[in-house]
């Protein structure tokens, strides 16, 4: 399989500049091992059953051995012997340089309180996330979120795509090895997904026991509010309508902090800028599937499902936009929030840099009407913000599905299909 180029691949070079170890977390099949191969010079492979026997045995004999070979050295699964954590501590302090080790491995992550050292100043954590439409070669990139902060003007871009593909897009997600494929085989990977987190992920990720069944109930529970703040006790009524068991919130909390561990799930936070007027903002998060595919997998939906109902495809494709986004401002040294305040005016995402630059994006479907309400609620969300203690935005874009151009109409607002994005 050809090897398509990542966002990541820059990012994990420059945090192997500036740190001894750089450790690769991200959800499981989203390319990790992959990734780190590409830049990597000598491997050690615990996912192999013998390498990992002989290096249990090494550990108790000559442990630094392991850590011999052409840096950077990947150690692969390294969670399988957790005590690897201080030997590289102190070998990267011992050693003094850059770019020695990759840990990349399993998405259940061990418990760091055995750990003698955090690993501050030594390791450097890289988030890694399933593909972006950019990533996956669907998306031409003519619009760089990344210029859009400073150059204005994109002119006009002529676009092509159709709502049959994207509904396709949204349901086969971003995973690499369905990327890979095609038809149904490529649509099937998500569902493989979703059985493995129910069967397996979410009784590894912490040791406890948790039902099958309740996870699946609660992962269509997620699914059907992406994108909302929706209470524990909202779901836990969603989940004992299917669910004979007694579910409590607290029951709730710990399964659903055990789909966070595992990347599964993945929280927004509310953005909380500087007004002109007292207006209070709402602070609650709100919550998204790290890739569309595990929503609409939890649901048992196809493309097919989402074309026959719009609206649930309006959040679906919600969730898409939201993956790209936060791929795209990672590479910045951006996070993505949400704002909604008091008076009920929203923003889905707010791309803020380190740099106080911020960009508010609305997402829709598309058509001329849901443009114009978007791009509306982004004027009086810009309108509200006091620019005499921070920035104004450095752009207004309404994110769209599918439509024939992207452009910035007179108002400022850019309209973008997200098959023109990166």
């Amino acid at each position: 399989m050809n090897y398509k180029e990542r966002i990541a691949d820059k990012m994990l070079a420059e945090r192997l500049a500036r740190k001894g170890a750089v450790l690769i977390e991200g959800p499981k099949w989203c390319g990790k091992t992959t990734t780190a191969k590409q830049i990597a010079r000598s491997v050690l492979d615990l996912g192999d059953g013998l390498v990992l026997e002989q290096s249990r045995q090494m550990m108790s004999v000559s442990p630094y051995t392991l850590l011999s070979g052409s840096t950077p050295r990947l150690i692969d699964e390294w969670q399988t012997i957790p005590s690897l954590w201080d030997i590289i501590r102190s070998e990267v302090d011992r050693r003094g340089l850059p770019g020695q080790f990759i840990f990349t491995g399993s998405s259940v992550p061990p418990d760091i309180k055995s750990f003698t050292h955090s690993g501050t100043g030594r390791y450097v954590r890289l988030k890694m996330r399933p593909m972006s439409l950019f990533e996956s070669k669907e998306s031409t990139g003519q619009v760089s979120i990344s210029n859009l902060f400073d150059n204005p003007d994109i002119g006009v871009i002529n676009v092509s795509n159709a709502i049959e593909q994207v509904a396709y897009q949204i349901c086969r997600g971003g995973l690499p090895q369905a990327v890979s494929l095609s038809g149904d085989a490529a649509l099937e990977q998500a569902f493989d997904y979703i059985e493995d987190i129910s069967n397996v992920d979410i009784h590894r990720v912490d040791d406890v026991r948790r039902s099958t069944l309740t996870t699946r109930h609660l992962l269509r529970s997620l699914a059907r509010h992406q994108g909302t703040s929706v209470s524990y006790a909202a779901i836990c009524a969603d989940i004992k309508n299917n669910d004979k068991q007694s579910t409590t919130d607290d029951t709730v909390a710990s399964y659903v902090d055990a789909l966070n561990k595992i990347f599964v799930i993945e929280d927004m936070e509310a953005w909380n800028p500087n007004l002109r007027s007292s207006t209070a903002i709402r602070t609650s998060s709100t919550r998204y599937f790290i890739d569309p595919s595990f929503a609409t997998a939890a649901l048992g939906l196809s493309p097919k499902d989402l074309i026959n109902d719009l609206k649930t495809m309006g959040f679906m494709f919600e969730t898409m936009a939201v993956r790209d986004l936060r791929v795209y401002a990672d590479a910045l040294n951006g996070k993505v929030y949400h704002y909604r305040d008091g008076n009920g005016l929203e923003c889905d995402s707010v791309i803020h840099l380190r740099n106080g630059k911020y960009g508010l994006v609305e997402i829709k479907l598309g058509g001329v009407d849901a443009i114009e309400l978007a791009a509306n609620n982004l004027k009086k969300l810009s309108d509200k913000i006091d620019t005499d203690r921070m920035y104004a935005p450095s752009f207004m874009m309404v994110l769209i599905a599918v439509g024939p151009y992207a452009y910035r109409r007179p108002d400022g607002v850019y309209v973008v299909p997200i098959n023109a994005l990166k």
